[in-house]
């Protein structure tokens, strides 16, 4: 029950209570009232009243009373009042007309002003009967004046109690109405209490550790308690791309698993990184978005797409999908909005912690890297220098001794040893200069074929366990390059392919042209590369495992590649374990 309709009932109780008591009061009034024929009428009007009385005090304890009962109340009541006061109108004094002020008060309580003025009028002509009962029947002289001190008495009570209750009832209403604002605004603050420790809850899960997987997994759980979902993504806008970087529910490892990466421009990321909250109802009614279409051919219909606010920049977007249209409510909406803003910074954490990781991890590498080369740099000096200082010494030694045959061995021996630590030694300096930026060039229009016949004769040459063909698709155009540059390179890749190729096997070198580009291929029938080397021969020091004891710095392919993109070309490898490998070189023709 309200507090109004409990204000009407006690008020209701409390007149009931007021006629109980006033019938003992009008009882003696009219006992010791100078009464004469009219006793027996004042007493039946008396009855009548105390009956009403009994009546109303039985119904202000009900709570269905209607306010049609309660004026009907006090009808009876001024009608009873009316007909007590005409036999008591020629008593001195009169003591029982005042009982009308009693009806008018009750009136002005239960009803207002309108009630009060509306009971005081109708006085009016109740007393003006009671004067003419008491003119005619007992020869009373007519005192008007009387007539209009009563009808002032009864109109000032009525306004008077009529206008408080009034205004109490105004300031009842409007306390009511602020109490049910507090009550509303309660609850209201009670749901934001309640989002806010939901969405705490998911962002500590996100930040309960720093490896992605686990974190996400943990976020998930809180997540899927709260807004329930069949599919989420963390999405992050990296370098112009939208990727992926966890996600989970329907069609996760298949359509944008984790990793992808799609272009920005068009997609639903776009409008999220504005700072804009996306709600796609329904996204088969229409696709806005061009990712949209593989969404809903996994069944998926109703998105909503909040950003990952780092500070005043949206870096990303949390998007949650259901197979249901229209299924995410307004309580949801506004809790993935705020999760978006909590979970960025679980993000940011995580993605920092990968990138030192990764940079530690590539330190760590680089570390081996270079000492594995410091340890094979300086077993191919110590070997070379050895034998060069033991050659020397016997020929200083032993010179009368040693034929002309093996004197010119051992001298051969020096030469080669000699060569071969100079190419160390140059290796180590191209590198440097290289990685100083000071590695220089002199271009001119270069005639590949021409150079990849010379590069094959000269590795011919100089050994005979593995035949080198040489295969030039005329016409090839030529190339703006560094001819002494190019030829360094092709004498890596062919020296590295007779290295590599057993002994009577074959190394080709085919030339030709390819969409406006000079493309140069060596193949070896050597061991083959495995996938996970194939792109750490390309990195200083790098040597991938299946080398075994074959000499090298692991800095000629480096030394390659960068002369080749120097050039504008690519070199890169494509190999079947244990069936050889195939270097590609390409360059830009001349135009």
């Amino acid at each position: 029950m309200s507090e109004k309709a409990h204000s009407v009932v006690a008020l209701r109780r409390s007149l009931a209570v007021a006629r109980l008591v006033a019938v003992p009061i009008l009882a003696i009034a009219a006992a010791v009232a100078p009464l004469t024929q009219a006793s027996t009428t004042v007493w039946t009007v008396l009855a009548a009243f105390a009956a009403h009385a009994i009546v109303q005090a039985g119904v202000a304890w009900r709570r269905d009373v209607s306010g049609r009962a309660d004026a009907a109340a006090i009808v009876i009541d001024f009608v009873l009042v009316t007909l007590l006061l005409l036999p008591t109108s020629s008593a001195p004094g009169q003591p029982l007309r005042s009982v009308l002020l009693f009806v008018v008060a009750s009136a002005a309580l239960q009803f207002g002003r309108r009630g009060g003025v509306a009971a005081a009028i109708a006085v009016l002509p109740a007393v003006a009967l009671a004067e003419w009962w008491r003119v005619t029947h007992h020869d009373f002289p007519f005192q008007p004046e009387g007539l209009l001190v009563r009808e002032g008495i009864a109109l000032f009570l009525g306004l008077t109690v009529g206008q408080l209750v009034d205004r109490l009832r105004d300031e009842t209403a409007l306390s009511d109405r602020r109490a049910a604002e507090a009550e509303r605004l309660r609850d209201q603050l009670g749901r934001r209490v309640d989002l806010l420790e939901a969405a705490n809850r998911c962002a500590r899960a996100l930040a309960s550790s720093l490896e992605l997987e686990q974190a996400f997994g943990a976020f998930i759980r809180e997540l899927r308690g709260l807004v329930p979902f069949d599919r989420v993504a963390l999405v992050l806008a990296e370098d112009g791309a939208a990727e992926v970087i966890a996600a989970a529910g329907r069609g996760a490892d298949d359509v944008f698993p984790p990793g992808s990466r799609r272009p920005v421009d068009g997609s639903v990321l776009e409008t999220v990184l504005a700072g804009e909250l996306v709600y796609r109802e329904d996204m088969t009614e229409s696709r806005r978005h061009p990712e949209e279409s593989e969404l809903v051919a996994l069944g998926l219909r109703a998105r909503l797409a909040a950003p990952l606010l780092s500070g005043p920049r949206a870096i990303g977007m949390l998007a949650l999908v259901r197979a249901e249209p229209r299924s995410f409510t307004q309580e949801e909406i506004e809790l993935v909005s705020l999760l978006g803003r909590l979970v960025a910074t679980g993000v940011q954490n995580i993605r920092a912690y990968e990138a030192e990781r990764s940079t530690v991890e590539e330190l760590r590498r680089l570390s081996a890297l270079r000492a594995d080369f410091v340890s094979l740099v300086s077993h191919e000096l110590r070997s070379p220098m050895a034998s060069v200082i033991g050659s020397a010494r016997t020929l200083q030694e032993r010179w009368r001794e040693l034929s002309p045959e093996q004197r010119e061995s051992f001298l051969a021996l020096i030469a080669d040893e000699t060569t071969r630590l100079a190419s160390l030694i140059g290796d180590v300096l191209d590198t440097s200069r290289i990685e100083a930026g000071t590695f220089s060039y002199s271009f001119r229009p270069v005639a590949v074929g021409e150079l990849v016949r010379e590069t094959v004769a000269a590795a011919q040459v100089g050994q005979d366990e593995v035949r080198i063909v040489a295969t030039v698709r005329d016409p090839i155009p030529p190339v703006r390059a560094d001819a002494e540059r190019l030829r360094q390179v092709l004498t890596n890749l062919v020296d590295n392919a007779v290295k590599y190729s057993p002994a009577g096997g074959e190394v080709r070198v085919s030339a030709y042209t390819r969409d406006r580009r000079v493309v140069v291929d060596v193949t070896d029938a050597g061991p083959g590369i495995a996938r996970e080397h194939r792109k750490l021969i390309f990195e200083k020091f790098g040597r991938a495992k299946t080398d075994g004891g074959k000499p090298g710095t692991g800095l000629g392919l480096f030394i390659a590649r960068s002369i080749v993109e120097a050039h504008g070309g690519t070199l890169d490898v494509r190999s079947t374990t244990g069936r050889g490998a195939t270097f590609t070189v390409e360059l830009p023709a001349e135009a």
